[in-house]
């Protein structure tokens, strides 16, 4: 190579380290300002620059799937959240309690667990009713009495039938029915005693809950089980504002975004300040227990103007803030303080700090925010 050449390519060096990397044009503020001044100190690879904006080669970019998306102002449904509770849907599942004093023993197919499937009908449980020793003793006399008292009439009706013919036929009849009176009430009390009834499903589904067990002595109208349906659950839900049960057109959980909510109404009486709203839950195994806490997502008729983003493009800079990453350059993003309110439960919508036609960053967000 010549000395010629030499100097070619030492001007050329030269030149390039002298002039300035150029950042794409259009990244402006909420202002209109522009945010893409030059910045001192930029290096080749990841870096946290002075003025707090990030420099990502493209090759960082690719490896860390950084996608962006030009933002774009428009007309968003109004979204609110509710604390909620999931519960039993009354018409789906159910809750069996003991009808009297008793000791619990096993069905045909023994006692039935938590989270065990079980058909309406289904015979889970058998109680036989226990007493006190005095009541006991009382019904023991009384059955002694109706059994003697049986005895009796079955043998004058028996005697009154020989005598048909002679003897009125109402009076055979009276003491048919007063021995079928004594037969019942003989029935009635021996069950009472020894009897055992059989307590049933009241609906097909999952044994929520079941707190019982063989052998154990249960008061009357204590829980034994609950009986819920996996698909169909409801969800109670507070609102502080009373009218906000007609201003609902949709509404989503937080926790599980493929749950369809249905608005069943608000009650019409306040509880602890707050006005309870019902929703019914469906869409296969919705994946909820009973007093799970949830959040929905409400989603309401009024609207309000803003920009559309995926939830997971929203960050926190060190001062706790709520941040959005905005690219400009072809390495740079700088971070901007945001005000965002939820959409839906993947997607947020930016009322202000963001203004439209930003290239914004709605993949990989986490991981710029992360370089120092």
């Amino acid at each position: 190579m010549t000395s010629f050449h030499y100097r070619l390519a030492a001007c050329v060096l030269s030149a390039a380290l002298a002039s300035p990397a150029l950042a794409s044009p259009g990244a402006h503020g909420p202002n209109g300002e522009h945010l893409d001044n030059q910045v001192s100190g930029a290096g080749g690879g990841l870096a946290r620059l002075p003025d707090g904006s990030v420099n990502v080669p493209k090759l960082a970019q690719r490896r860390m799937a950084i996608r962006t998306l030009m933002a774009q102002e428009a007309e968003h449904p109004l979204t609110v959240e509710l604390n909620g509770r999931a519960s039993i849907d009354a018409n789906a599942g159910g809750r069996v309690q003991a009808p009297f004093s008793g000791r619990i023993e096993p069905g045909p197919a023994g006692l039935p667990v938590a989270g065990q499937q079980v058909r309406k009908g289904q015979v889970l449980a058998r109680i036989r009713p226990v007493d006190g020793a005095i009541e006991r003793g009382n019904q023991a006399a009384q059955l002694a009495d109706l059994r003697a008292n049986r005895t009796m009439l079955a043998s004058r009706v028996k005697r009154l039938e020989s005598l048909e013919g002679t003897v009125p036929a109402k009076d055979i009849e009276a003491a048919r029915a007063e021995l079928a009176s004594v037969i019942g009430r003989e029935r009635a009390v021996a069950a009472s005693i020894g009897g055992v009834e059989n307590i049933s499903a009241p609906a097909s589904g999952v044994i929520a809950s079941a707190s019982i067990l063989n052998g154990q002595i249960v008061e009357s109208r204590e829980v034994l089980f609950d009986i819920v349906d996996p698909a169909r659950m409801l969800v109670e839900a507070l609102a502080t504002d009373v009218s906000l049960a007609g201003r609902i057109s949709e509404a989503t959980l937080l926790q599980s975004p493929s749950v369809k909510l249905t608005l069943l109404g608000g009650a019409r009486a306040l509880r602890d300040g707050a006005l309870p709203l019902n929703f019914r839950a469906s869409g296969g195994d919705l994946g909820l227990a009973i007093g799970q806490p949830v959040t929905v997502l409400a989603k309401l008729r009024t609207t309000v103007k803003g920009i559309a983003l995926p939830a997971e493009a929203l960050a926190r800079n060190p001062a706790n803030e709520t941040v959005v990453w905005i690219k400009s350059g072809a390495q740079r993003f700088i971070a901007l303080p945001v005000e965002a309110k939820a959409l839906d439960a993947k997607t947020v919508v930016i009322v202000k700090g963001l203004s439209g036609d930003n290239r914004v960053v709605v993949s990989g967000t986490a991981l710029i925010n992360q370089i120092r």
